[in-house]
């Protein structure tokens, strides 16, 4: 039986999964190869990139035109710095690669000399010789290139330019250089010449850079599909759309959300029944419980100042950009954020993630029961429960916000690690923030036996004058209440301005708005 994958490249007799060479362009690959050129293949991790490397390689070879080898560097990041000791363990690993993929030993027989000779600069001449010892054209796909750091990527980009002009017949006809990054963003700190190089100067005869996109709807549809085929378990609607709808089409995520679901618990009964979007929203959160290297990993990079100038704005909904296009890109190429507009994080779980990483520690340190929210029917007491965490942000907030490395941020973050705490026992809090919202919208969904119950708390920042600001939120609540099926909505002021009283600035009212709907307002 066949598996989803969410470990290392796909195998197809192994695993579900989407044909690799069927998610690149493969016409354009194949005219770059042609026309001799040098160029990138970026994504995210665990996206599909090595897949589609390894299925290029397979199939050039299969073909007659060319010779390829693939080679993945990242051993020689643990050499750092040290070219030399660098240079030794790519030349060896790609001598490897040549030998198990085209019984090819001249590199086995040859590197260790070529290095005795050359040194730090025994790949450029390596791949010279390499070259021409056979008439068929060399490919060559690098992967992880941007494991490298310092002199060593630099020694590695600049001898692939140095080679350039040699092509074909005395250096490799085309190299493709695969890493989560674009080379051209690469800022690469030379310890030797004691400055910054950009990537885009160290490798300026780079082609083109194309990036490896997420599934589309239809591949996720297929992908499951496959396990459908196979054993006879369904995906309802729901699930599927869910599926999709929390995903995006994030490889990884598509596949570890199936595999959590489907193969997780292979003795229960859930392997013969049909899998409901209920099913796929419990695999969600023990994903996130068990903090799984994929998003333990992008959860990591939150602490990176370049990460926080683009996702601080988002969590906060402020209403102006503070970040450069480099930390954009950057922020892009990691997956954090989506490809197109508006900015928004990539998709609803990485929503869901990165709040939760942002306040796993304070969540731990809250001490709440569990049943002095809860009503004698099961219901979310969300006025008793705002009205608890009203008097707590007053007493501790100038203590708690402080703690957070996202301090603009820090009300949002703070009312969220109070609520996820309450609502993890019976609910779930769904997101949605953005750049220029000037708010962040909170759904609480709480089931209860046949029904489930929907509240809405959306917080803003005091900007304007209280009423103006009001006025607006009332409107925007009132509107996110509708959209989500909402039975009742809360909305949260946050005055941070300097030298307020908190007596002026604490309060809990209800008004009406336009669209005639109750709103609960507590400012704070």
């Amino acid at each position: 039986m066949r598996f989803f994958n969410t470990t290392g490249p796909v195998v197809a007799a192994d695993h579900y999964c989407i044909p690799p060479l069927e998610r690149l362009n493969l016409a354009e690959v194949r005219r770059l190869i042609r026309d001799k050129r040098y160029f990138v293949l970026h994504a995210p991790r665990q996206t599909g990139k090595t897949s589609a490397l390894l299925a290029l390689r397979d199939l050039l070879n299969a073909e007659s035109d060319y010779r390829c080898v693939y080679v993945n560097i990242e051993g020689a990041q643990a050499m750092r710095e040290d070219v030399e000791r660098a240079m030794q363990v790519i030349l060896g690993t790609l001598s490897s690669w040549a030998r198990l993929t085209l019984s090819d030993e001249f590199l086995t027989e040859n590197w260790a000399g070529i290095f005795a000779e050359f040194g730090a600069g025994a790949l450029g001449e390596a791949l010279t010789r390499w070259a021409q010892a056979d008439p068929k054209p060399l490919v060559l796909l690098i992967d992880e290139i941007d494991s490298l750091i310092g002199d060593t990527l630099l020694a590695v980009l600049r001898q692939l330019r140095a080679g350039y002009v040699l092509r074909p017949t005395s250096f490799p006809q085309s190299v493709v250089l695969c890493g989560v990054r674009d080379v051209r963003d690469y800022r690469i700190q030379s310890t030797a010449e004691n400055a910054i190089i950009a990537g885009g100067s160290a490798f300026n005869i780079k082609a083109r850079s194309l990036r490896l996109g997420d599934f589309s709807q239809d591949e996720v549809l297929a992908l499951l599909g496959q396990h459908t085929e196979e054993t006879g378990q369904v995906f309802s609607p729901d699930a599927l759309e869910t599926v999709w709808t929390q995903t995006q089409g994030q490889p990884w995520l598509v596949n570890a959300l199936a595999d959590e679901t489907c193969f997780r618990d292979e003795a229960t009964e859930k392997q013969r029944r049909a899998i409901t979007a209920d099913d796929i929203r419990e695999a969600q959160e023990q994903l996130i419980l068990r903090r799984e290297t994929h998003l333990d990993q992008l959860a990591d990079k939150l602490k990176e100042d370049r990460v926080q100038r683009v996702i601080e704005p988002l969590l906060s909904g402020a209403e102006e950009r503070r970040f450069i296009d480099r930390d954009l890109e950057y922020v892009r190429d990691l997956g954090l954020v989506a490809q197109d507009r508006p900015l928004r994080v990539a998709n609803p779980i990485y929503a869901e993630v990165v709040p939760r990483e942002l306040t796993w520690v304070i969540q731990e340190e809250f001490e709440q029961e569990t049943a002095w929210y809860i009503d004698a029917d099961g219901n979310l007491n969300v006025v008793k429960l705002l009205t608890e965490f009203q008097t707590f942000f007053r007493e501790h907030s100038e203590h708690w916000v402080t703690r957070f490395q996202y301090q603009e941020a820090g009300p949002q973050l703070l009312l969220q690690a109070f609520l996820q705490r309450i609502v993890n026992s019976g609910g779930r809090i769904e997101r949605e923030y953005g750049l220029g919202r000037m708010r962040t919208d909170l759904l609480i969904v709480w089931p209860r036996g046949d029904q489930t119950h929907k509240i809405v708390i959306e917080c803003k920042i005091l900007h304007k004058s209280l009423e103006q600001t009001i006025a607006e939120g009332l409107e925007q609540t009132a509107e996110y209440m509708d959209r989500c099926d909402a039975e009742a909505g809360h909305l949260v002021i946050f005055d941070r301005r300097e030298g307020r009283r908190w007596a002026d600035k604490v309060f809990h009212n209800r008004q009406t708005s336009r669209s005639g709907v109750e709103i609960d307002i507590w400012g704070m």
